[in-house]
């Protein structure tokens, strides 16, 4: 590590209290020493939020609802490739990949309930042009889908250690993900977020923004099941959006955005200990 980081920054560095896979934490620690998130980001983070509220008030009024995914997906894929740090892009790629593993994790194990009837997510991209396949907007209308195809749930005792089921889950390889280095990759993550906000907002009607940016309270209602299915309770108090029955606006964004980022990163961390494990125990 760097000696100009602080002491915090380096005692973060070795805390492994929470279930975090070191590759993550050391990604999120480089995004951190990015002079880029100290000196213009607080700016730009103003300024959109401004922007982002006036374009999420055009949004509501009743006037004819206008979207444009293919666009949405070009323009922040063709930034991400010119504009966004190596490290950042990883944390997105990662993102894609811990959130689809969970989900899979969570239809595979909950078939008993529902015949097999929820279909696996395929949202695995490896390298930014992916993302013009495996896309931002798919991302959060797989994780509606997969709660509907689900269906009502119902508490379950903690399934064996040879009744989980892994089908579906597919180890993160860091070595797997292609990111063409550039000079103009500048961005962090944060700031990067704050230019993407207003975009989404735009380019999106307001019913899927709106769905969007409340899909992130759904992190209890998963943390919750997966608790119950591997007999660990405590999996909830990682999730920092709760109560998706209350719907929020753009307010505070940034922080939720990051903290469902965190959450997902913890709890993919937690369950692929627990398939190391028992595939250990199993040889």
């Amino acid at each position: 590590m760097a000696k100009s980081r602080s002491a915090f920054i380096r005692a973060v560095e070795f805390d492994n209290s929470l279930p975090i896979e070191p590759a993550a934490v050391q990604l999120w620690l480089k995004d951190l020493d990015n002079p880029m998130r100290w000196s213009v980001r607080p700016l730009l983070q103003f300024l959109f939020a401004i922007l982002l509220h006036l374009v999420w008030f055009f949004k509501r009024l009743p006037l004819p609802q206008f979207s444009a995914h293919k666009l949405l997906q070009s323009l922040i894929c063709w930034f991400c490739e010119h504009f966004v740090s190596v490290e950042a892009n990883q944390l997105i790629l990662r993102h894609f990949a811990t959130e689809s593993n969970i989900l899979n994790f969570l239809a595979d194990n909950t078939r008993a309930d529902r015949a097999g009837e929820a279909a696996p997510v395929q949202l695995y991209p490896d390298s930014i042009r992916g993302m013009l396949v495996d896309s931002f907007v798919e991302h959060d209308q797989e994780l509606f889908r997969l709660f509907r195809e689900m269906g009502p749930w119902q508490n379950r005792q903690p399934l064996k250690v040879d009744e989980v089921d892994w089908s579906n889950w597919k180890p993160i390889d860091m070595e797997a993900f292609r990111i063409e280095k550039r000079r103009t990759q500048v961005f962090d993550f944060e700031t990067s977020h704050s230019l993407f906000m207003c975009l989404f907002c735009l380019l999106l009607t307001r019913e899927e923004y709106r769905d969007a940016i409340n899909g992130f309270n759904l992190d209890q209602s998963i943390a919750i099941r997966i608790g119950q299915l591997i007999g660990d309770d405590s999996l909830a108090e990682m999730a920092y959006n709760k109560y998706p029955h209350y719907l929020v606006g753009p307010w505070n964004l940034s922080q939720r955005f990051l903290m469902h980022g965190f959450f997902t990163e913890h709890l993919y961390a937690r369950l692929e200990a627990l398939r190391t494990q028992t595939d250990a125990s199993e040889a």
